[in-house]
């Protein structure tokens, strides 16, 4: 019997893209052992999160208006605003992609909390930008085991279900949960509405956040972060 590859410097398990391949290496080549190497494969890299995919509004508008590196400055202040909120909510962002940012976390309300402090500084950003710079994006959430390769990748269909709704759904400043996402929530502290999508070939379930029933402050990162260009902050 063969065994997954050990870290070649003797330590932990590194959780990374290159002992993945190994792994499925190993798995291709010995298909006997497919069983014990799928289970170090998820002992090492499954975790049940919740995931939350962000994606910039107006890509091909506003780069054939404006120009690449004009979008390319636009999602860096996305950036600007999603980090903070994403971190201030237990986050982890695992990576970004061309207009996308995608982050993890424990729980589907902190990815939900995320979302809306995100979009609430943007909000803020947005009333001292001119038109050609207004920032929107939508979001999808989901909630589920997951492979989570840190600080590089994600897979699993609750990552592709967030996909689907964050970036082929989703309209602008539209938070969109899958149906385990939104039976994550905490009961009796958010309005969603229930959708139907029928999307690459396969029908979608999904609930549209709405309100909140509570008052919800600011968090304070996403507070700091949310600050016009050219003020200063509140000491």
């Amino acid at each position: 019997m063969t065994h997954p590859p050990a870290h070649p410097h003797g330590g932990k398990t590194p959780h990374d893209k290159d002992y993945l391949r190994r792994l499925l290496a190993e798995r291709n080549q010995a298909p006997a052992n497919a069983a014990g190497i799928d289970a170090a494969i998820e002992q090492a890299f499954v975790r049940n999160v919740a995931i939350l995919v962000l994606d910039m509004c107006g890509f091909s508008r506003i780069t054939q208006r404006h120009g690449i590196i004009h979008f390319l400055a636009m999602i860096h202040q996305m950036e600007q605003a999603a980090r903070p909120a994403i971190r201030g909510n237990g986050g982890e962002v695992i990576k970004q992609e061309a207009d996308n940012l995608f982050a993890v976390f424990t729980t589907p309300e902190q990815a939900l909390e995320a979302a809306l402090d995100t979009l609430r500084a943007l909000q803020a950003m947005n009333t001292v930008l001119p038109p050609e710079r207004i920032l929107n994006v939508s979001a999808g959430i989901g909630f589920g085991p997951t492979l989570v390769i840190a600080h590089q990748d994600l897979f699993g269909p609750e990552m592709n279900c967030a996909c689907k709704l964050g970036e082929d759904i989703a309209g602008a400043n539209d938070i969109l949960l899958t149906q385990a996402a939104y039976a994550g929530l905490p009961p009796d502290r958010y309005v969603c509405a229930g959708t139907d999508h029928q999307i690459s070939g396969m029908d979608l379930h999904a609930h549209r956040f709405e309100h909140c029933l509570f008052d919800r402050p600011l968090s304070p990162l996403a507070a700091l972060n949310s600050t016009p260009p050219g003020t200063m902050s509140p000491e």
